[in-house]
Parts: C-alpha cells; sequence; structure tokens
C-alpha cells in the first residue's frame, strides 16, 4: 500500500465542495480541481488528462470525483503491472457510491472503506479474497511479507472454488480471518523465517523478526557487504523476506554500502550511538576491546542486532567476517516496525518553491516536501504550503534568521529527521542552499556530514518576472544584488559598472529596503551610461501571489519610489526590445541573433 496522502481530483464545484469536506478527516489529503470551473482548492489544473497520468506516474492515490469512464478512459494507457499502481478510486458527486478500481491490495480498498464510514455508505470493493474471506492474502499487513507471490494466483482460485486451508506456525492476522480452516487441509500456508521448498498449493509468509547488525571498513564496497549478509542468513537457512531491518553504528550512517544492502533486502536502514550500542556489551558473543578503542563500543554488528530486536531478543548468528566487514543476527519474538528502533540517516532537502503560485512548484520539490517530517523556513514560506504542510512538524523562523534556520535544519537532520529547508524561487539564488554548504565547511560537524543533503531547483524570481514580460533573457544575462548587508557597496557597483559594460540584461534582486533607497537610483545612473534612456525595464511585484504586479518602463523612469522590497527588477540589454500587444500591453524579448542568420543551415541551438 502507498503511504502517501490522496488526492481528490474534481471537475465540479460541487465534486469540490464533497472532497473538501472529507479531507478534513483524512490526513494530508488535498483537493486539486480544473481551472475555470472549480474554486477553494489547494491544486488548479489546465488539462485533467495530463494532470491524472502525472499523479498516476507520482504513485499518488487518486479519489475521482467524476464518472469512473474518466479515469479508466484516461489511466488504461498507463495499466501495465498491477502490483506497481497507485489506488484509483471513483467516488460519486453526491457521495452516494465509491468504487476502488485499481489497487485494491494497495490501499484503495482500505480508502473506499474509510470514505465509505465518511458518508454512510458501503464502498463497492469488488475483490474476491477480501469480500469471501475478509483479508487480502497478496497484502499482508505491515511487518509481513508474501514469500511466494508468484503461487498466489492459483492458491487463491482454488480457495474461491472450496479448497480447505491448513495453518503451519502463528499469525493472528490470519488465524482471526474467515479462511476454510481444516488441518486436513489440501492448501497450506507457511509461517517461518525460513527458506524452505515452496509447493504451488500453498503460501509462505515471513515474518519481520530478524535484525540485521553490519559494520564495515570507510568505503567498503557495497557488493561484499551484501555478499556477507546473504551468506549469513544462508548460513542458518533464513529468508530475506524474515529481515525487518539493517542496523549499524551512526558512524556508518553515510556508508553508501550498508545502504545498498537495505535497498536490496527492501528494508530500513537504522543506526544507533556507541553509547547505546556499548549497552549490550553483556549479551554479545564476541566483545572486542579493539573495536572499542575504534569507535567506543565492543560490538558494532552484534551489538546493533541486539539493540533493534530488544530486550527479549536472541543473538541467532554471532559475527561473522569478510575482508572489510562484520555481520551478525537477532532474532525478535514477533514482527517488527523497524522505523521505532534506532534512526534513520536523515535527509536535508533544500527546497524551491518558485514564486508563490503552487502551479509553478516543481514535482520534485512537491515530492519532498510531502516525504519530510520537519519544515524549516521563513514562516512566510511554509504559510504558502498549504495543505502539504499538513501533519509535518513546523519550525518557523522570522525574516533574517538565515544561519539560525540552516543550523536547525541541519540538527534536525542528523538527529534522524527526514527535512525539507523550504526557501521562495530557487534555493540556489540568493537563497539557503549556499548557506548550507558554507556552514558544512566552515564548522565541519561530523553529524551533519553524515545527513544525505539534496538541493531541490525551482523556478527563480528572475525566470518567473522574464516569463510574464516575454523574452527578455533570450540572451545573455546576470543577477546582482543591490543589498549591502553581506556584500560591501563598492564591491556591488564594481559589478553593476562590469555588467553595464558588458552590455548584458541585469536582474536586480533585493533592489531597495525600508531603510536602504539610495542604491537602486544609483544603479540606474550607472546603467544609463552605457543603455539608451528608453532600455526596457521590468518591475515585478508578487510574482505568483494575491496582488502580483507587472510594470514596464524606461530605464530613464525607474526609481526606488517605483520598487518594493517584494519586487525584481529586470534592465534589458542595449539589443532588447519592447514591442506592443493586442491588449494594448508589450511584450519585452532580447534578441539572440537568429535574425543574422537567417538563411544560414547551422543552428545555434536553444538554451543548453
Amino acid at each position: 500500500m502507498t503511504g502517501a496522502a490522496p488526492v481528490f481530483f474534481a471537475l465540479t464545484q460541487r465534486g469540490a465542495d464533497l472532497a473538501a469536506r472529507l479531507t478534513k478527516d483524512l490526513s494530508g489529503a488535498e483537493v486539486h480541481g480544473l481551472r475555470g470551473r472549480v474554486t477553494g482548492v489547494e491544486v488548479h489544473f489546465a488539462s485533467a488528462g495530463e494532470h491524472l497520468r502525472r499523479l498516476f506516474a507520482e504513485q499518488r492515490p487518486i479519489v475521482g470525483v467524476c464518472a469512473a469512464g474518466v479515469l479508466i478512459r484516461t489511466l488504461a494507457p498507463l495499466l501495465a503491472d498491477k502490483a506497481d499502481e497507485p489506488p484509483v478510486l471513483a467516488l460519486a458527486e453526491d457521495g452516494g457510491t465509491v468504487v476502488p478500481l485499481l489497487g485494491g491490495h494497495r490501499g484503495a480498498n482500505n480508502l473506499a472503506r474509510k470514505i465509505g464510514g465518511l458518508l454512510d455508505i458501503a464502498p463497492a470493493i469488488t475483490t474476491a479474497g477480501d469480500l469471501a474471506f475478509g483479508v487480502a492474502l497478496d497484502d499482508p499487513p505491515p511487518g509481513w511479507r508474501l514469500g511466494n507471490p508468484q503461487h498466489y494466483k492459483d492458491f487463491a482460485a482454488a480457495l474461491l472454488a472450496g479448497a480447505r486451508v491448513r495453518l503451519e506456525g502463528e499469525a493472528p492476522w490470519l488465524a482471526q480471518s474467515s479462511l476454510p480452516w481444516d488441518q486436513d487441509g489440501e492448501l497450506t500456508i507457511h509461517v517461518t523465517e525460513q527458506v524452505g521448498k515452496v509447493e504451488a498449493n500453498s503460501l509462505v509468509y515471513h515474518p519481520a523478526i530478524l535484525c540485521l547488525g553490519v559494520g564495515c571498513e570507510r568505503g567498503a564496497a557495497a557488493e561484499e557487504v551484501i555478499a556477507l549478509a546473504r551468506e549469513t542468513l544462508a548460513a542458518r537457512n533464513l529468508a530475506e523476506g524474515a529481515v525487518a531491518a539493517v542496523v549499524s553504528l551512526d558512524l556508518k550512517a553515510d556508508e553508501i554500502a550498508v545502504h545498498a544492502l537495505a535497498e536490496t533486502l527492501g528494508v530500513p536502514a537504522r543506526f544507533f550511538s556507541a553509547v547505546r550500542l556499548e549497552e549490550e556489551t553483556p549479551r554479545l558473543a564476541n566483545p572486542s576491546e579493539a573495536v572499542f578503542r575504534e569507535v567506543g563500543c565492543r560490538g558494532v554488528a552484534e551489538g546493533a542486532a541486539l539493540a533493534a530486536a530488544g530486550p527479549r531478543a536472541d543473538l541467532i548468528v554471532p559475527k561473522r567476517k569478510s575482508a572489510r566487514a562484520t555481520c551478525a543476527i537477532a532474532r525478535t519474538p514477533e514482527p517488527l516496525d523497524a522505523y521505532a528502533v534506532g534512526q534513520g540517516r536523515g535527509s536535508l532537502a533544500v527546497v524551491g518553491l518558485g514564486p508563490g503560485d503552487p502551479v509553478w512548484r516543481a514535482p520534485e520539490a512537491e515530492t519532498a516536501v510531502r516525504t519530510a517530517s520537519d519544515l524549516v523556513g521563513y514562516t512566510l514560506y511554509l504559510d504558502l504550503l498549504g495543505p502539504l504542510a499538513n501533519g509535518k512538524a513546523r519550525h518557523d523562523f522570522p525574516l533574517g534568521a538565515e544561519e539560525a534556520r540552516v543550523r536547525a535544519a541541519l540538527d534536525l537532520a542528523a538527529k534522524g529527521r527526514d527535512v525539507a529547508l523550504v526557501c521562495s524561487g530557487d534555493p540556489g539564488i540568493y537563497a539557503m542552499a549556499s548557506l548550507v554548504f558554507e556552514l558544512l565547511e566552515r564548522e565541519n560537524k561530523p553529524e551533519w556530514h553524515r545527513v544525505e543533503t539534496m538541493v531541490v531547483p525551482g523556478i527563480s524570481a528572475l525566470q518567473a518576472a522574464a516569463a510574464r514580460a516575454g523574452a527578455p533573457l533570450g540572451h545573455d544575462f546576470c543577477a546582482i544584488s543591490l543589498s549591502d548587508l553581506l556584500t560591501p557597496w563598492p564591491a556591488i557597483e564594481r559589478r553593476l559598472r562590469a555588467a553595464a559594460e558588458g552590455d548584458f540584461v541585469v536582474a536586480l534582486y533585493n533592489p531597495v529596503s525600508q531603510r536602504r533607497r539610495h542604491q537602486l537610483n544609483t544603479a540606474r545612473d550607472i546603467l544609463l551610461a552605457r543603455r539608451r534612456p528608453d532600455t526596457p525595464v521590468i518591475v515585478a511585484r508578487n510574482l505568483g501571489r494575491q496582488g502580483e504586479t507587472l510594470d514596464i518602463m524606461g530605464l530613464e523612469d525607474l526609481n526606488a519610489e517605483a520598487v518594493d522590497m517584494l519586487s525584481l527588477v529586470l534592465i534589458g540589454s542595449s539589443e532588447t526590445r519592447r514591442t506592443p500587444r493586442t491588449d494594448g500591453g508589450s511584450w519585452v524579448y532580447t534578441p539572440r541573433g537568429y535574425g543574422a542568420k537567417a538563411g544560414k543551415k547551422d543552428s545555434v541551438g536553444d538554451a543548453a
């Protein structure tokens, strides 16, 4: 089952209103509506088909508040592997019917039951196994894995034809179902952590009760660690499907080999401090003083396996070694919630939201926010997330507390949290990304360096302003911030003169503030020395947000009174043109020189 929050897909206002009622009881759910027909929703879309296909590709659970045929015809070309389909449901606009169409055993049936309960209707579930026996045998609950899914179809068919089944092993979720139990049944369900002979008339379920502890030298090859783990499991005939987690010392949280092993087994990688692992010393089979001198605990592989498995665990496979790695296995009495033990590596995504309007937000940015546990940022930027922020831990900071924001984000990530540091525009353009790397270098804290860090781009203010105006960035351009808080004004003046001399289109960030008014007029005068007085200038304010304005004027008319702190100023080069639009306004563009190339066969290409 996909863990993402559902998206209600509405084509009419009536459907959107019904969806809005339901999202109050479904954490993180969003309503997406057709632009021009639907108001008051979190996300608008212009093309219903394109938006549906995008949601499907992103594995978002979809509740279409529309005719089932719309969903079927749109998504049919994308259907391939049912094991990889997100939940897709059709909900009648009057709230009278909810039908799981796809992904019944990946969450659609359960979501239909939730929606049915909220609307006081019976969901139209058609999955045969669910209806007949009250259990989805191909979708076991968390902590369990079906070891032979290739036999499920024939097994289910035999069940529905009247075959009886016997249970070997203990699994409360199975025992409490309505399956036709019979100790002499012709079908068998095995519950075991062992690898066994799999027969066509049986299903094998592995409980997640094994904790695989690993240690390795810095930079050990993933292939070596994976091979050692598999050899260690095979030595005791233990199934990979019974592994709940790969666990290790927190100093190994950024080891590629450890994460490669976890990914290979399809389980989380979790980590413990040396202090916590040292507490397991009395239970270790192979305590080592040399290891203690090196990392502060007497056993990494054994200690981590036991720490994860808990006080009632058994160390069933003591430490085994390869050239550069160690491995051990502990068994816990019942299936383990791996995310409840130790901590993850921790991640920091520096996310750019774009100028403001959600339609300008990149899908990667939405995914980074959606998967984050914690959001860090200036309060206004966090507020712009709307429902995307629901269910997240918010860490709000005032304007100007940039370094405090980054430190908080890195500290949270170092504790194993998945953090999104939220910026407007693009995070690498006059935003927080550069400060993240500056602090990583300056502070050189090992725990910060172990965090998985990534930068998620966004549409910058200069791109948004240029798009609104036409194509002023069609040729060479540069960006200069007029704020002298971090850069001395003489350095800014040198850059302005260089931009004027080089005849660049210039994007001016931070053009004015409440206390800083003269710099913009100075910048204008420097550029006027090299530009025509009527050179096109674009002043864009509140891009993508309520109150957006776009003013186009000549360079000689630019002054600080026409600009505020929420503005970006784009000043054309000597080649920049202003051409009339049919609505009475103007387009602004900077020709790249295609006219001079007319008739020639070679191409100057588009932007790389």
